[in-house]
Protein backbone atom coordinates (compact mmCIF):
# COMPACT_ATOMS: atom_id res chain seq x y z
CA UNK A 1 0.00 0.00 0.00
CA UNK A 2 1.46 3.84 -1.04
CA UNK A 3 1.67 6.33 2.19
CA UNK A 4 -0.99 8.54 -0.27
CA UNK A 5 -3.12 5.73 0.59
CA UNK A 6 -2.92 4.69 3.91
CA UNK A 7 -2.90 8.47 4.93
CA UNK A 8 -6.20 8.69 3.33
CA UNK A 9 -7.18 5.56 5.16
CA UNK A 10 -6.15 6.62 8.93
CA UNK A 11 -7.71 10.35 8.20
CA UNK A 12 -11.41 8.53 7.62
CA UNK A 13 -10.40 6.13 10.52
CA UNK A 14 -9.34 9.46 12.91
CA UNK A 15 -13.51 10.77 11.96
CA UNK A 16 -14.81 7.38 12.45
CA UNK A 17 -12.69 7.01 15.92
CA UNK A 18 -13.46 10.49 17.00
CA UNK A 19 -17.86 10.13 16.25
CA UNK A 20 -17.55 6.60 18.44
CA UNK A 21 -15.56 8.26 21.21
CA UNK A 22 -18.14 11.01 21.50
CA UNK A 23 -21.26 8.85 21.69
CA UNK A 24 -19.68 7.00 24.17
CA UNK A 25 -18.14 9.61 26.03
CA UNK A 26 -17.45 8.24 29.58
CA UNK A 27 -18.54 10.13 32.75
CA UNK A 28 -15.20 8.81 34.77
CA UNK A 29 -12.96 10.18 32.68
CA UNK A 30 -11.88 12.38 29.79
CA UNK A 31 -10.35 11.30 26.48
CA UNK A 32 -6.90 12.24 25.58
CA UNK A 33 -7.19 15.63 24.28
CA UNK A 34 -5.06 16.12 21.49
CA UNK A 35 -4.73 14.90 17.82
CA UNK A 36 -2.90 11.52 17.72
CA UNK A 37 -3.85 10.59 14.24
CA UNK A 38 -2.78 13.75 13.09
CA UNK A 39 1.33 12.32 12.85
CA UNK A 40 0.40 10.36 9.80
CA UNK A 41 0.14 13.86 8.54
CA UNK A 42 3.91 14.35 9.54
CA UNK A 43 5.01 10.68 8.48
CA UNK A 44 3.42 11.88 5.10
CA UNK A 45 6.13 14.52 5.47
CA UNK A 46 9.12 12.08 6.65
CA UNK A 47 8.68 9.39 4.38
CA UNK A 48 10.51 9.30 1.22
CA UNK A 49 11.35 7.10 -2.07
CA UNK A 50 11.47 3.41 -0.90
CA UNK A 51 10.01 4.41 2.45
CA UNK A 52 6.39 5.65 0.88
CA UNK A 53 5.66 1.85 1.26
CA UNK A 54 7.49 0.85 4.62
CA UNK A 55 4.02 -0.19 5.96
CA UNK A 56 4.05 -3.35 3.82
CA UNK A 57 6.68 -4.22 5.76
CA UNK A 58 4.99 -4.27 9.06
CA UNK A 59 1.18 -5.46 8.09
CA UNK A 60 0.83 -8.73 9.87
CA UNK A 61 3.49 -8.19 12.12
CA UNK A 62 3.67 -6.97 16.15
CA UNK A 63 4.00 -3.41 16.71
CA UNK A 64 4.58 -1.44 20.13
CA UNK A 65 2.56 1.78 20.43
CA UNK A 66 4.84 3.51 22.66
CA UNK A 67 3.23 6.71 24.99
CA UNK A 68 0.88 5.75 23.05
CA UNK A 69 -2.23 7.95 24.74
CA UNK A 70 -5.81 6.30 24.24
CA UNK A 71 -4.00 4.38 21.79
CA UNK A 72 -5.60 5.59 18.00
CA UNK A 73 -2.55 5.14 16.18
CA UNK A 74 -2.07 1.56 17.07
CA UNK A 75 -6.11 0.94 17.07
CA UNK A 76 -5.43 1.86 13.18
CA UNK A 77 -2.92 -0.54 12.75
CA UNK A 78 -4.44 -3.15 13.79
CA UNK A 79 -7.96 -2.57 11.99
CA UNK A 80 -6.23 -1.57 8.98
CA UNK A 81 -2.58 -3.65 8.43
CA UNK A 82 -3.83 -6.64 10.41
CA UNK A 83 -1.39 -5.71 12.87
CA UNK A 84 -0.55 -7.77 16.78
CA UNK A 85 -0.38 -4.36 18.97
CA UNK A 86 0.81 -3.56 22.36
CA UNK A 87 -0.17 -0.47 23.67
CA UNK A 88 2.28 0.57 26.06
CA UNK A 89 1.98 3.81 28.44
CA UNK A 90 2.71 4.35 32.34
CA UNK A 91 -0.45 4.73 33.93
CA UNK A 92 0.28 7.60 36.47
CA UNK A 93 1.66 10.08 33.20
CA UNK A 94 -1.30 9.24 30.75
CA UNK A 95 -3.79 11.52 30.88
CA UNK A 96 -6.45 9.20 31.77
CA UNK A 97 -4.82 6.51 33.64
CA UNK A 98 -5.08 4.13 30.35
CA UNK A 99 -9.06 4.42 31.04
CA UNK A 100 -9.70 5.62 27.89
CA UNK A 101 -7.08 2.73 26.03
CA UNK A 102 -8.98 -0.33 27.68
CA UNK A 103 -12.18 1.48 27.13
CA UNK A 104 -11.72 1.34 23.59
CA UNK A 105 -10.46 -2.14 23.37
CA UNK A 106 -13.80 -3.38 24.83
CA UNK A 107 -15.74 -0.67 22.53
CA UNK A 108 -13.74 -1.85 18.77
CA UNK A 109 -13.49 -5.58 20.10
CA UNK A 110 -10.12 -5.30 19.75
CA UNK A 111 -7.01 -7.51 20.46
CA UNK A 112 -4.36 -4.90 21.29
CA UNK A 113 -2.90 -5.82 24.68
CA UNK A 114 -2.42 -2.70 27.03
CA UNK A 115 0.44 -2.94 29.41
CA UNK A 116 1.83 -0.02 31.83
CA UNK A 117 5.29 0.07 31.61
CA UNK A 118 7.27 2.75 33.12
CA UNK A 119 10.36 3.59 30.92
CA UNK A 120 12.22 5.45 33.51
CA UNK A 121 12.66 2.27 35.40
CA UNK A 122 14.67 -0.85 34.19
CA UNK A 123 11.80 -1.67 32.47
CA UNK A 124 11.31 -4.80 29.94
CA UNK A 125 9.07 -5.09 26.98
CA UNK A 126 6.06 -7.32 26.27
CA UNK A 127 7.26 -9.04 22.88
CA UNK A 128 11.56 -10.26 22.63
CA UNK A 129 10.88 -8.92 18.62
CA UNK A 130 8.67 -5.92 16.56
CA UNK A 131 8.47 -5.43 13.68
CA UNK A 132 8.39 -1.49 14.51
CA UNK A 133 7.79 0.61 17.25
CA UNK A 134 6.46 4.01 17.24
CA UNK A 135 7.66 6.32 19.64
CA UNK A 136 6.17 9.74 18.77
CA UNK A 137 6.36 12.67 21.56
CA UNK A 138 7.63 10.87 24.33
CA UNK A 139 12.06 10.76 24.01
CA UNK A 140 11.67 14.51 26.01
CA UNK A 141 9.72 12.96 28.82
CA UNK A 142 12.02 10.45 29.77
CA UNK A 143 15.17 10.87 32.07
CA UNK A 144 17.50 8.41 30.68
CA UNK A 145 16.45 8.75 26.90
CA UNK A 146 19.93 6.63 25.94
CA UNK A 147 19.01 4.02 27.69
CA UNK A 148 15.32 3.42 26.04
CA UNK A 149 16.56 4.03 22.14
CA UNK A 150 19.02 1.02 22.93
CA UNK A 151 16.83 -1.23 25.04
CA UNK A 152 13.81 -0.88 21.64
CA UNK A 153 17.00 -1.12 19.43
CA UNK A 154 17.41 -4.46 20.81
CA UNK A 155 14.02 -5.70 19.82
CA UNK A 156 12.40 -3.76 16.80
CA UNK A 157 13.72 -3.71 13.22
CA UNK A 158 12.15 0.17 12.76
CA UNK A 159 11.08 3.05 14.99
CA UNK A 160 9.40 6.02 14.02
CA UNK A 161 10.17 8.68 16.66
CA UNK A 162 9.09 12.41 17.05
CA UNK A 163 10.38 14.60 19.89
CA UNK A 164 11.42 18.66 20.72
CA UNK A 165 14.89 19.95 19.28
CA UNK A 166 15.94 23.20 19.81
CA UNK A 167 18.44 25.61 17.46
CA UNK A 168 19.21 28.11 20.30
CA UNK A 169 19.68 28.30 24.43
CA UNK A 170 16.55 30.30 26.27
CA UNK A 171 18.68 33.01 26.24
CA UNK A 172 18.20 33.12 22.05
CA UNK A 173 22.39 33.97 22.13
CA UNK A 174 23.78 30.32 22.70
CA UNK A 175 23.72 28.40 19.65
CA UNK A 176 22.79 24.97 20.01
CA UNK A 177 22.67 24.43 16.75
CA UNK A 178 25.07 22.00 15.14
CA UNK A 179 26.79 20.97 18.67
CA UNK A 180 25.94 17.25 19.46
CA UNK A 181 24.07 18.26 22.85
CA UNK A 182 21.19 18.01 24.85
CA UNK A 183 19.39 20.91 27.44
CA UNK A 184 18.17 20.09 30.67
CA UNK A 185 14.77 21.79 31.60
CA UNK A 186 14.24 23.23 34.72
CA UNK A 187 10.69 21.65 36.35
CA UNK A 188 8.69 24.58 35.39
CA UNK A 189 10.42 25.73 32.70
CA UNK A 190 8.20 24.13 29.51
CA UNK A 191 4.63 24.47 30.29
CA UNK A 192 5.22 24.38 33.80
CA UNK A 193 5.28 20.57 33.12
CA UNK A 194 7.90 18.53 35.15
CA UNK A 195 7.99 15.61 32.91
CA UNK A 196 9.76 17.56 30.38
CA UNK A 197 13.79 16.53 30.28
CA UNK A 198 16.06 16.72 27.80
CA UNK A 199 15.88 19.18 24.49
CA UNK A 200 18.29 17.73 21.94
CA UNK A 201 20.10 19.49 19.11
CA UNK A 202 19.51 17.97 15.80
CA UNK A 203 23.53 17.14 15.83
CA UNK A 204 22.77 15.86 19.22
CA UNK A 205 19.45 13.92 18.41
CA UNK A 206 21.16 12.16 15.54
CA UNK A 207 24.17 11.44 17.55
CA UNK A 208 22.66 9.70 20.15
CA UNK A 209 20.40 7.71 17.12
CA UNK A 210 23.75 6.26 16.01
CA UNK A 211 25.22 5.83 19.76
CA UNK A 212 22.47 4.11 21.06
CA UNK A 213 22.08 1.31 17.95
CA UNK A 214 20.21 3.12 15.23
CA UNK A 215 20.69 4.10 11.42
CA UNK A 216 18.57 6.72 10.09
CA UNK A 217 16.66 6.51 7.10
CA UNK A 218 14.55 9.80 6.88
CA UNK A 219 14.76 12.74 8.96
CA UNK A 220 12.84 15.97 9.06
CA UNK A 221 11.68 18.78 11.09
CA UNK A 222 8.37 20.96 11.57
CA UNK A 223 7.21 23.76 13.57
CA UNK A 224 9.59 26.57 14.22
CA UNK A 225 12.52 25.88 12.18
CA UNK A 226 14.53 29.00 12.66
CA UNK A 227 15.37 30.37 15.95
CA UNK A 228 13.77 27.18 18.01
CA UNK A 229 14.72 27.16 21.71
CA UNK A 230 13.40 24.26 24.28
CA UNK A 231 10.97 26.31 26.59
CA UNK A 232 9.06 28.63 24.77
CA UNK A 233 5.45 27.74 22.95
CA UNK A 234 6.23 29.59 19.75
CA UNK A 235 9.40 28.22 19.54
CA UNK A 236 8.39 24.80 19.48
CA UNK A 237 10.31 22.54 16.87
CA UNK A 238 9.59 18.73 16.57
CA UNK A 239 11.88 16.34 14.56
CA UNK A 240 10.32 13.33 13.27
CA UNK A 241 12.50 10.09 11.88
CA UNK A 242 12.23 6.81 10.67
CA UNK A 243 14.96 4.58 12.41
CA UNK A 244 16.14 1.16 11.11
CA UNK A 245 18.34 -0.90 13.67
CA UNK A 246 21.98 -2.18 13.72
CA UNK A 247 21.24 -4.80 16.27
CA UNK A 248 17.86 -6.57 15.92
Amino acid sequence: MDFDTLRERALAFREDLLARKDKIAPADFGWYPYDTMANVLHLDALLSGPRRSVFDSIAGGRIADIGAADGDFGFFLESELGCQVDLIDNAPTNFNGLRGARRLVEELGSSTQVHEIDLDAQFSLPAEHYHAVFFLGLLYHLKNPFFVLEALSARADLCFVSTRIAQLAPDHETRLQGQPVAYLLDPAEANNDATNFWIFSETGLRRLFARTGWDVLDFTTVGCTEGSDPASQDRDERAFALLRSKRA
